[in-house]
């Protein structure tokens, strides 16, 4: 994005995310349709602009699937994909499901289900199959199940048909401020089999196999809205959540994490709290990297935190607005900025266009 957008990044990109369902359409379900590749994938147009193209304005998912190709969800330019030689592009033409990817994941069979602002459809390497028309997130848990959360619900596939899986929630309306009030999305299984989601006002959800827990800011959470879940090598499970900016948020969020019994904040450590914080990753040597808008990258190693900032293209990371993280079977460490993507060199952040570095 360019430095002189006024707005913030991160707020206009979640907004964009629900536009396609607040429109007032629903979720037509899981209706399976096929999609064959009709022209083919695109792979970028070769020439000296290669090198300086950047691979999307937004890059907002980073996948690395069974065979080693790197998966990038884009805003308006659909799902780009190195396979280690090439780069190339998959959009609605070719039967993608929209051309705004912002989830990915990988099921058992090593087929792709890409989740966006259209809908939600999986590829099997040669052609596309569809099961909902509006916006949908994708997600695996430990079984590799897929699962997926419209605004018409949470939805659980079993490798043939689709489930709803049904979540009670309070029936008072949440906080003013909520771009889905009620929206529920399932986050991860974590290593007890306990089944987490977050919402959109209504803090998180867990589900132990026979009943539901909720957690929000009274028990110690950031904000009620919750943007992402994830569990530590510790068993810690540690939430992502947004409130910070614009008129008519409650000026909350941050990162915590829950211990089983209390919840953790950092409101020392600057861009930890009363921020909107969207991203957070482990990688394989057990660091976290959490990405703290407007101000970097913190990596914690368990007892402290270290933050990076810098960028060899700071004009495309003006607000350092994070919005994925993935480490490949290589080590390297990938970043989807609104801005393009970039690859962590040990010390900063390097863009990588269309033409590389990779």
């Amino acid at each position: 994005m360019p430095s002189t957008f006024a707005c913030p990044i991160l707020l206009l990109l979640f907004v964009s995310m629900f536009s396609a369902s607040c429109s007032g359409q629903q979720a037509t379900g899981p209706s399976a349709k096929n999609s064959p590749v009709s022209e083919g994938p695109q792979a970028p147009a070769q020439g000296a602009g290669l090198d300086t193209a950047q691979i999307a304005e937004y890059v907002v998912a980073v996948f690395e699937d069974g065979k080693g190709h790197l998966w990038f969800g884009t805003m308006n330019k659909g799902v780009a994909r190195h396979d280690g030689r090439a780069l190339t592009y998959f959009t609605e033409k070719d039967g993608l499901c929209g051309n705004t990817i912002h989830s990915i994941t990988e099921d058992k069979d090593g087929a792709l289900w890409f989740g966006g602002h259209a809908g939600v459809c999986k590829y099997d390497g040669k052609s596309f199959t569809r099961f909902f028309d509006t916006e949908g997130r994708v997600g695996t848990d430990r079984s590799d199940t897929i699962w997926v959360s419209t605004g018409d619900g949470v939805h659980r596939h079993d490798g043939t048909s689709f489930t709803r899986f049904d979540i009670p929630l309070a029936k008072e309306r949440p906080a003013a401020y909520s771009i889905w009030p009620g929206r529920v999305t399932f986050q991860l299984e974590d290593s007890k089999g306990n089944l987490w989601f977050s919402t959109d006002g209504h803090g998180a959800i867990r589900y132990d196999g026979r009943s539901f827990t909720q957690f929000t800011k009274k028990e110690g959470l950031c904000s009620n809205t919750v943007w992402s879940i994830l569990e530590d090598r510790q068993g810690r499970v540690w939430f992502t959540c947004i409130q910070a900016y614009q008129p008519g948020t409650t000026g909350d969020g941050g990162v915590c994490y829950y211990d089983g019994r209390t919840f953790t904040r950092f409101p020392d450590v600057a861009g930890l709290s009363e921020n909107d914080i969207y991203t957070i990753y482990e990688e394989r040597s057990g660091n976290l990297w959490i990405g703290a808008t407007r101000v970097g990258a913190y990596r914690y190693d368990g007892k402290a935190f270290t933050l990076f900032e810098e960028t060899d293209r700071p004009d495309l990371t003006v607000n350092f607005g994070l919005q994925a993280m993935s480490e490949d079977r290589n080590g390297t460490l990938w970043f989807g900025f609104s801005g393009g993507l970039f690859r962590f060199d040990g010390k900063a952040f390097v863009n990588v266009t269309q033409g590389g570095p990779w």
